[in-house]
């Protein structure tokens, strides 16, 4: 009879304790494979998963998670430790409407004790678990995977920094899938981590220190210099050491017998902190994500067997796209354009402008900060930078935002992809605070673009602007199939357009909710209410006459944007409120993205709830107007004119 796969008997990590390294090794094959299988059917990150397939059995094998702390940094790579914390039975439900997270999640399960996605917070929160761990007298160990990618950010030394000045028991494993080790280099390097993670070493300093207490501190710290010399001619001194952790490594993360002995006496070890270097392989065996430059970093729907995924085949090409393009003959024209991006070359466009303009192409790592100060120091040399930072990702430096371009009022140009939802990636990834977070900013402009001809001519209006920092914010996905101009058109400031004259309801639209707009347009006027459609293009500075006139020459106005409460309705509010225009019975509605963090689903029926698709701002708008509807017509009547106007546009 067929023997029952391992998989199937791992209900949870307490399962894998008992097991031998050899059904170690077996398990380690089935989890790759189911997690193969199930991104093959939901798409989502799976070259980094494929690489901690025997780290993570590993870990959950060694200690006794949820007791013991785990934490991955982003959580790319946690879908096979979804697998083997009781998650299996929905790992297919991966990123979809009501499924599970695409990244480790507190409400999720107690097996992921802290919320990820962006990087490099791990071992900040890892240690925050230990002090909280030694401050309540508890036990348990606390462990933090993070890649070396995530170690290009600053705040993953903050956080070494500090843990190796506290001396608290904490574990790092520094998941290295950008190296290789030879096998020959391999095996000394782990029978050096052996010896050297081995609780007789790593008690000679503290046998030293205890030894010498008598003799005073000065031959103390002699007899540890000592000790750590040699350890350094030996492995190698590294940053890790001199910042205060016991570095041990390189180890071959796909080697359960090289990894489990180290993990194990680092488990043991007693004392803290310690870095493990684990060299993975991102993509580790499958072959057709081997084979590629980003080794199926992330994928849609695939075919297992060969590889090929099912990436629709779109004539309209995507907002990032038309950016980067743009961008680049802006480029070509204007050899003081520069362009900067914090590790997504690719997502942003840019490898584009890298492939034309290569001198002017800036990579600063997962340093989203240090990217804006760069920015600044350009600007104040006359160059015309293009920072293109997805809008979550540029919360990490809205410090350098305030004080390091704001501030001094130096030209730089924000180009902020992935504003607005973004579907799979959820709440984490959601470009919902961009348009809130700059528009308190003295000396900004900020600009969002309904279509691709207006994100055309909207980058040849950052590069026009000399005078401060300016924004331009565009969504993930697809663009509308309008017609691109041949060449961008600078934009007169804060002056917005009419595309749809009415009387009766204003719909002002910032960004690309103006086709949402006019469509509710149509479905209003198969009802007799005439509806003007505007389309705002600034956020700040206000097309304040454009303002007025909507507000003096209709009954309601409605805005329309998606961004978060205190965004681009709240400034309308407040400049209505100045001109003293909402003492005239003018009803004011602002529609915006709801107050909350809205879970993964699809685009579509992400905007659908949060009321911005074409037919909730038609609802909206005949909800304003239903006094005046009601003075002609009856209840029912009213009623059957709200199904109306939720149907479909014909």
């Amino acid at each position: 009879m067929p023997q029952t796969p391992l998989l199937d008997r791992i209900a949870s990590p307490a399962d894998l304790r008992g097991l031998s390294p050899g059904e170690l090794r077996q398990l380690a094959d089935e989890l790759r494979a189911e997690t193969i299988d199930a991104v093959s059917v939901t798409g989502g990150h799976l070259g980094a998963g494929l690489g901690v397939v025997e780290l993570t059995v590993a870990l959950h094998h060694l200690f006794d998670t949820p007791r013991d702390t785990l934490i991955w940094d982003v959580g790319h790579q946690a879908y096979p430790h979804k697998i083997l914390t009781g998650r299996r039975d929905r790992i297919r439900t991966l990123r979809q409407g009501g499924g599970l997270s695409g990244f480790t999640k507190r409400s999720e399960s107690a097996y992921d004790p802290f919320g990820a996605a962006h990087t490099s917070t791990s071992i900040s929160a890892a240690l925050g678990f230990a002090v909280a761990r030694d401050l309540k007298g508890e036990d348990g160990h606390v462990v933090a995977v993070i890649g070396d990618g995530a170690m290009s950010a600053g705040m993953a030394y903050e956080a070494i920094n500090n843990a190796g000045a506290l001396g608290k028991r904490l574990i790092v494993i520094l998941n290295d899938n950008d190296m290789s080790i030879a096998p020959p280099v391999g095996a000394l390097s782990a029978h050096l981590a052996k010896l050297l993670s081995g609780k007789a070493y790593l008690s000679l300093r503290d046998h030293g220190r205890q030894l010498t207490r008598r003799f005073g501190k000065r031959l103390d710290r002699g007899i540890t210099r000592a000790v750590e010399h040699a350890r350094g001619y030996l492995t190698g001194g590294t940053l890790f050491d001199q910042l205060g952790f016991y570095y041990v490594g390189p180890v071959d993360g796909h080697n359960l017998d090289h990894l489990l002995p180290v993990l194990r006496n680092v488990r043991d070890a007693g004392q803290g902190p310690i870095l493990v270097h684990v060299v993975t392989q991102k993509g580790k065996g499958y072959a057709p994500a081997e084979a590629t430059a980003d080794k199926y970093h992330a994928v849609v729907r695939f075919d297992v067997a060969t590889g090929a995924q099912d990436k629709p085949v779109s004539a309209v090409p995507a907002y990032t796209k038309i950016f980067a393009q743009a961008l680049v003959a802006e480029a070509a024209r204007d050899p003081a354009i520069v362009a900067i991006t914090a590790a997504m070359p690719s997502g942003t466009g840019l490898d584009l402008f890298a492939k034309a303009h290569p001198e002017r192409f800036f990579d600063v790592a997962i340093a989203e900060q240090h990217g804006v100060t760069f920015a600044a120091g350009l600007a104040c040399q006359g160059l015309k930078p293009f920072c293109a930072i997805y809008s979550t990702f540029l919360q990490r430096a809205f410090d350098q935002i305030v004080h390091d371009v704001a501030l001094q009022n130096l030209p730089v140009r924000f180009a902020i992809d992935r504003a607005g939802l973004v579907g799979a990636d959820g709440a984490t990834h959601a470009g919902a605070f961009d348009t809130a977070y700059l528009g308190c900013l003295p000396n900004f402009v900020l600009m969002a673009p309904a279509d691709e001809a207006e994100l055309v001519h909207m980058v040849a209006t950052a590069r026009a602007h000399d005078t401060g920092p300016i924004a331009f914010r565009y969504p993930r996905g697809d663009g509308t199939g309008v017609a691109l101009p041949a060449e961008g058109v600078p934009l007169a400031i804060g002056r917005g357009r009419v595309l749809r004259e009415g009387t009766r309801i204003a719909l002002l639209s910032y960004g690309t909710r103006l086709a949402e707009c006019l469509e509710a347009a149509e479905r209003l006027e198969r009802l007799g209410v005439s509806t003007t459609v505007a389309d705002a293009r600034f956020a700040k500075p206000l097309d304040r006459p454009l303002l007025a006139r909507l507000a003096l020459h209709h009954e309601a106005l409605i805005t329309v944007e998606e961004g978060s409460v205190g965004g681009f309705g709240s400034f309308v509010l407040h400049a209505l409120a100045d001109m003293d225009l909402l003492s005239h019975g003018l009803k004011v509605k602002t529609l915006c993205l709801p107050d909350l963090f809205q879970d993964h689903d699809t685009q579509a029926r992400m905007y659908a709830q949060a009321g911005l698709d074409a037919g909730s701002i038609a609802d909206t708008a005949l909800r304003l107007c239903r006094p005046v509807l009601a003075a002609g017509r009856s209840a029912s009547a009213g009623a059957a004119a709200l199904r109306l106007v939720q149907e479909p546009a014909r």
